[in-house]
């Protein structure tokens, strides 16, 4: 079955300036060369800590950036970036921050009817049909349309942003920590929301957070980044419960559960490595207790782990 979007070898380095004097830096390397599906209908999870390039990735996949390698293909179709409305027709995004992500001098009629203009060239008359589905959809009342962002709390606000993005019937949806900048009870409101809407309108979903409890809850597989690549990749409900590589291990035991004692912080200097200055080998050796020097020279390759498990790890966990 033909995939709803597929990834080949796709990488984006941001150029240095030069300087006046000796050499210009190299670039910074925010996403290695990264190859991946997504079926129809799935939930991809990506996670990894903050500057490990998931939204470097999420706005290449939606053509707001521009890949310096690697090809996407939605649906077969390989999308120019010089078109931007083909990718507009096909997948579109949803800000992590709902009020931002609005433009302030704009009602929200006039921010739902942009993408019904636009992309699919409606008539008011039409706009108007397909404004009162979608808002009925997201359960926000059509009063709302005529005042402007600044009125909405958080979570309507995230709500206007889901609409928005149905607005031009995609076939993906990028949700880029949708519920982060939320309230408790409204994440879980909006999450019960996208869970509803992926299968009334057919959608596939790729959910970039770093709160594991949410995206091992809404995600039928789960992509692991670290220093912009992959590092392991597999069905939500075994990457955690048996990662095979030490950094999904870090992932899962720093996450705070009610019950569990926090575990002391990792030692200084294990940070992420500095991006202008890459280390050889495995970025992650120099936080790893099992680095060998085989790490610490050659990096490793994404490898089968058991069933529909890949980790790039030289010396992976065991069951």
């Amino acid at each position: 079955m033909m995939p709803a979007l597929k990834v080949t070898n796709l990488a984006k380095t941001f150029p240095m300036k030069p300087r006046f004097f000796g050499p210009t830096p190299p670039g910074v390397r925010a996403v290695r060369p990264m190859s991946f599906e997504v079926a129809a209908g799935e939930t991809l999870g990506v996670v990894g800590e903050s500057g490990c390039g998931k939204s470097t990735l999420a706005r290449m996949l939606v053509g707001l950036l521009e890949p310096s390698e690697g090809a996407i293909q939605i649906e077969g179709r390989a999308l120019d970036n010089a078109n931007p409305a083909e990718f507009g027709k096909l997948i579109q995004y949803v800000f992590q921050d709902p009020q931002s992500s609005l433009n302030p001098r704009k009602t929200i009629r006039q921010v739902m009817e942009a993408p019904l203009k636009r992309l699919h060239g409606m008539a008011q008359a039409e706009r108007d049909r397909r404004i009162s589905e979608i808002f009925a959809s997201v359960n926000l009342r059509e009063e709302f349309l005529d005042r402007y962002p600044h009125e909405f709390s958080g979570g309507q606000a995230q709500r206007i942003g889901i609409a928005r993005a149905l607005a031009a019937n995609p076939r993906i949806i990028i949700l880029d920590e949708p519920v982060s900048a939320l309230d408790v009870s409204v994440q879980a409101q909006v999450l019960n929301l996208l869970a509803v809407l992926k299968s009334q309108f057919g959608l596939t979903y790729l959910f970039i957070t770093h709160d594991l409890a949410v995206v091992e809850a809404v995600s039928d597989r789960i992509i692991v980044l670290y220093f912009g690549a992959v590092v392991e990749i597999g069905k939500a409900e075994s990457i955690f419960a048996n990662p095979r590589h030490p950094y999904t291990k870090l992932l899962a035991d720093s996450a705070p559960v009610v019950g569990k004692p926090l575990k002391a912080p990792e030692q200084k200097g294990t940070e992420l490595p500095d991006p202008l200055n890459p280390p050889p080998g495995c970025a992650f050796a120099g936080r790893c207790a099992r680095a060998s020097d085989q790490c610490r020279t050659i990096e490793p390759d994404l490898k089968p782990m058991g069933d529909d498990q890949f980790a790039a790890c030289h010396h992976p966990l065991q069951d």
